[in-house]
């Protein structure tokens, strides 16, 4: 079970069973615990087909036990998202830690990897069950509709999970509206029915001044 010890520390409580967590990220535990070191990129031999391919660096660690683990990176705000035989699409450097039944891959992004300078696969997460992400401050989620799609600017977008269909947009972004900006910008649009969440904060980004 997942729980928030306020915004910036999770707490897993195990009965047996396991959670899979950012290599490193545990800061304390309690009880009678087994760890075990994996790989980014996904499991099995698609995994490490994939992390060849992308040279993706992101490590994790199972966790197995009885008693409570704690879970933290760099004092970083922590949300908690709950899946029902969906998928959660996130950056790898915002995922803190999933359920151990939830499976963990990558997904190809194409350009709007590229844009937001994180690579061209991002990290997807599936299942039931519950997965924890981070953010550079309190992270907003955003409810996305057949009526009302969303513009997301690539250095702040962090996950989304839904039906969604996200479309890559260059030339225009929100300073460069404002006369603020220089150079080429880009935009994420997302089309359908679902949840993006977004930090207040940006990543620097390879398409310029977004």
């Amino acid at each position: 079970m997942f729980r928030l010890q306020g915004s910036k520390t999770l707490a897993v409580d195990l009965t047996g069973d396991a959670v899979k967590a950012k290599n490193g990220s545990m800061v304390a535990y309690d009880g009678q615990m087994a760890f075990k070191k994996m790989s980014g990129g996904g499991e099995g031999l698609r995994g490490m087909v994939t992390r060849r391919l992308t040279g993706e660096q992101m490590v994790m660690m199972e966790v197995k036990g009885q008693g409570t683990c704690y879970f933290a990176d760099r004092a970083s705000e922590i949300n908690l998202v709950s899946l029902h035989s969906d998928t959660l699409y996130v950056e790898a450097s915002n995922l803190l830690a999933t359920d151990g039944g939830l499976r963990t891959g990558t997904s190809f992004t194409g350009l709007r990897g590229g844009a937001s300078g994180n690579g061209l696969f991002t990290t997807t997460v599936e299942g039931t069950g519950q997965a924890a992400i981070m953010s550079d401050g309190s992270a907003v989620v955003l409810r996305v509709t057949p009526q009302y799609p969303l513009n997301v600017d690539p250095g702040a977008y962090i996950a989304h999970q839904g039906r969604l269909q996200q479309h890559f947009q260059s030339g225009v972004n929100f300073r460069t509206i404002m006369g603020e900006g220089s150079g080429e910008s880009f935009q994420i649009r997302f089309e359908g029915d679902g949840l993006v969440y977004v930090q207040p904060s940006e990543r620097n980004t390879v398409g310029g001044d977004v």
